[in-house]
């Protein structure tokens, strides 16, 4: 028989595959904008891998809230949805991390950059992971029409968003800093 703490663990990897279950649905239909235009839930597979095998994280609403990140911004669910599915503290984090689309990009780019310094410390640490893969996606497969100019303005963009995140984790913000460093000259 399972002890409690076996019992809690199996509990935590229930929710998360069923959350990565959710997840991959709605994004079924989508890819990303890279060269090698591979299926959009990867992207988000990777920023929990990167929270957990990079970052350390081991909490289990950090790695749902990663799985889901970009749900309720590039699908149609709605933060209701997710609450009801998967409970009110994943629900908040993804909300968070949520860019309202109904803006200008420019604007939305604008308000990532006002709004990371006063995210809550675990949207912190899923939004570094994602600048993190973003960057690594972008250095290893540029979308084919961004130019050269428009590859640096994302690295630069990303570099000012994560200025208003330090201080959430060493080690993801090294991550960054290295994935970084590989911006296109």
């Amino acid at each position: 028989m399972p002890g409690p703490n076996e019992a809690q663990r199996g509990v935590e990897l229930g929710l998360m595959l069923r959350v990565l279950a959710f997840a991959a649905h709605k994004h079924r239909k989508q890819r990303r904008k890279g060269s090698d235009a591979s299926p959009y839930i990867n992207h988000p597979i990777a920023v929990a891998n990167l929270l957990v095998n990079e970052g350390g994280v081991q909490d289990t609403t950090l790695i749902c809230a990663a799985l889901l990140h970009d749900t309720i911004e590039d699908t149609k669910t709605t933060a209701d949805e997710i609450e009801t599915e998967f409970g009110a503290e994943i629900a908040r984090i993804v909300q968070e991390l949520t860019d309202d689309k109904s803006l200008p990009p420019a604007t939305r780019k604008r308000l990532q950059v006002e709004h990371a310094p006063s995210l809550s410390a675990g949207a912190k640490l899923v939004k570094l992971a994602d600048k993190t893969c973003n960057l690594r996606d972008l250095a290893e497969h540029p979308p084919t029409e961004w130019p050269l100019e428009r590859r640096q303005g994302y690295y630069d963009w990303a570099k000012e968003v994560v200025q208003g995140l330090r201080g959430a984790s060493p080690a993801l913000e090294a991550a960054f800093d290295a994935a970084w460093s590989k911006r296109p000259r």
